[in-house]
């Protein structure tokens, strides 16, 4: 056993991959800057290990109002090739963010018991607001990868922050929902006994509550659910960041399964950059494929940002249901986040 784990080591030695590296893949070995903003925080941190372990970063940026430098030589302590910086506060952000290829934003305040990702909003969207106004100052054509909830709102806000700087190329601006993916392809797994690895549910709509709508119909491989299985499963993936926080009976959220949703994203968009073809993830970005400005769907990734949205595609008539009922809360949403903006100096 033991020589066996010691030849394991020693190839990933060789390969510059550490295990973990293994769950993300960049296709090819380009050098790239990426940059957590909100390193120190419950997201923030494993995400970054995971980042640190990730081929295809050369620099790994951290920024938080606090504890950074900690975090940061705590991670460049890590044998894998990135370079670690800590960054604190506002006068630190453009050293941060200056070159930044692939930004990552979980910066904010967590959701607590009782409750939603909504009662976030007051907090979080100045924290995105001011890091958008960064991010479309020190590094305009980085991918803006923001998982900061409500994500339904925060999007929006980020979004019109960088028209108020004069950058009206938002195609690399994105809300990560790849964590209700991860869900969706863990719940059916378990529910019909596959190999999760095989597993890939698109997830289109919002994130948050009823606007996350998983299309088990275009599940891959195909499963199957009677009606109500469909009803409690699909409810399921709907409320699954609050069946964590109730786990956690008030010690924190969906921080370790929503740090590696993050990760993967970005890798994903490391491998758009790098010029992969085929890189496809679901995110929630401006969209004209739905009655909303914007809309979460299966998106073509490419090296500046969304080359196609393969919008919903064809939907069950459940689907189409849960679609038509999401509509009202995401056009809620969405104008909240842009009403804050419009005002937000």
């Amino acid at each position: 056993m033991a020589a066996s784990l010691t030849r394991l080591v020693q190839m990933n030695k060789m390969t510059g991959l550490s295990v973990l590296a293994r769950s993300f893949s960049v296709s090819n070995q380009s050098n790239y800057k990426v940059s957590v903003l909100g390193a120190s925080g419950g997201i923030g941190q494993p995400m970054s290990l995971l980042l640190k372990q990730t081929p295809g970063v050369k620099h790994l940026a951290l920024y938080d109002i606090a504890h950074t430098p900690g975090v940061a030589a705590d991670l460049s302590h890590i044998d894998t090739a990135a370079k670690v910086t800590g960054h604190t506060g506002p006068d630190e952000i453009g050293e941060c963010l200056t070159g930044c290829d692939v930004v990552v934003i979980p910066a904010g305040v967590p959701r607590k018991p009782g409750m939603t990702r909504d009662d976030l909003f007051t907090t979080n969207a100045s924290i995105v607001a001011e890091l958008s106004k960064a991010c479309a100052k020190y590094c305009p054509k980085a991918f803006i990868c923001i998982i900061s909830n409500p994500v339904n709102s925060t999007v929006p806000i980020c979004c019109e922050m960088f028209k108020k700087a004069g950058v009206n190329d938002l195609g690399k601006v994105f809300g990560v929902s790849t964590l209700d993916i991860v869900r969706s392809n863990a719940f059916v797994a378990e529910a019909k006994g596959l190999d999760v690895s095989s597993v890939n549910v698109p997830v289109i709509g919002g994130h948050a509550g009823i606007t996350i709508i998983p299309v088990i119909s275009q599940c891959q491989p195909s499963v199957t659910f009677d009606q109500a299985a469909l009803e409690a499963i699909t409810t399921r993936i709907q409320d699954a960041g609050t069946e964590v926080v109730k786990a956690k009976a008030g010690a924190g959220s969906a921080t370790l399964s929503m740090a590696y949703a993050g990760a993967r994203f970005a890798a994903s968009a490391l491998d758009a950059l790098s010029g992969k073809e085929g890189v496809v993830e679901c995110a929630f970005v401006p969209s004209d494929r739905s009655d909303t400005k914007y809309f979460s769907t299966q998106l073509v990734l490419g090296p500046n940002g969304i080359e196609s949205n393969l919008g919903t595609g064809k939907l069950s008539a459940y689907e189409e249901s849960l679609v038509a009922a999401c509509i009202p809360e995401l056009q809620a949403s969405i104008k909240k986040g842009e009403e804050f903006a419009k005002n937000y100096n």
